[in-house]
């Protein structure tokens, strides 16, 4: 009896330092804790025009970790554009809200940014773009195949740069110049729904 408690102990023990060992490896950069605001002194940059429409707020009920996830209720028609986004060198100055900022992160260390997203089936598409030290914007599609949470691994490597649009004032060379600093979400056209989103971390793929 002893033996087989000690060897429970032991067998408990690593899955503990197994997980703490996967844990490390992840570095969150948003968990979307705190006021969800829109507008310009708000705490998310988002938007829509050319008769597309967005509405975000903070999800208390449906979460992924911590108190609550980001809700993104939209209406993404023809011809229309919308984003949601976070991080350093928005419009929106109050959306730089990372836990840590883009200059003090060991970019070499990692070599993906992951989400959580709550799945309907809906087969809807979405777009998860991240702008670079240059201020050019990269994309990654994510299509909507799956009911509940689930992890969206997005490796750097995966990411093209953005062919319909890129800010007037991005330094464009096709490649992704590290830090990183924003990212965000665009449901694609034509769709309607609502979509909730949590904890989007780096991860190093080892």
């Amino acid at each position: 009896m002893k033996k087989t408690v000690y060897l429970l102990v032991i067998a408990v023990s690593f899955f503990v330092l197994a997980v703490q060992g996967f844990a490390n490896k992840s570095l969150v950069l948003d968990d979307f804790e705190g006021d969800i605001i829109m507008g310009p002194n708000g705490t998310i940059d988002a938007g829509a025009g050319n008769g597309s429409s967005v509405e975000v707020s903070a999800d208390k009920n449906l979460k992924m970790s911590g108190e609550q996830s980001l809700k993104i209720v939209y209406d993404a028609v023809a011809g229309g554009y919308l984003w949601i986004a976070r991080g350093y060198g928005l419009d929106v100055k109050g959306a730089a809200r990372w836990n840590i900022e883009p200059e003090k992160i060991n970019w070499s260390n990692y070599a993906a940014i992951n989400f959580y997203m709550y799945g309907s089936g809906s087969n809807a598409r979405m777009a998860f773009d991240i702008k670079d030290a240059g201020g050019e914007m990269f994309r990654f599609m994510v299509t909507d195949d799956f009911k509940g949470w689930k992890l969206i691994v997005c490796p750097f490597d995966q990411f093209f740069p953005r062919g319909d649009w890129q800010p007037p004032t991005a330094e464009v060379n096709g490649k992704l110049d590290f830090p990183i600093k924003s990212f965000q979400f665009e449901p694609i056209a034509v769709a309607k729904g609502e979509l909730n989103v949590d904890l989007v971390s780096l991860e190093t793929l080892n």
